[in-house]
């Protein structure tokens, strides 16, 4: 996983592969981590017109090209305060978004 990268693939618990698309990226220095904010290829909109969006921080492994989490290490969010930061990233990426579309 690097920054800037479009696409990751996950293995679940079963060691099935699914690609997922990178939303976006960033860093906190509160926590001294990177996240990563990502969906389904493919995935469609419910009747609210969203999609899934999942959340992990990573680490990268800038000696691997690799496209999968073989080039670095999905960890799974560990606090409340963590998942409010992530939840306050996205409000502001998607109203960003919202703003850019406008124009």
């Amino acid at each position: 996983m690097e920054h800037g990268q479009e696409h990751i693939t996950v293995v679940d618990e079963n060691g099935n592969e699914q690609l997922f698309e990178v939303l976006f990226t960033f860093e906190s220095a509160d926590f001294g981590k990177s996240y990563v904010l990502y969906f389904p290829v493919g995935a469609e909109e419910d009747e609210e017109g969203e999609i899934e969006i999942h959340a992990s921080s990573f680490t990268e492994n800038p000696e691997s090209d690799d496209t999968t989490v073989g080039g670095g290490e999905l960890r799974p969010v560990e606090t409340d305060e963590e998942w409010d930061m992530i939840e306050e990233m996205l409000n502001t990426f998607l109203d960003e978004e919202e703003e850019n579309e406008e124009l």
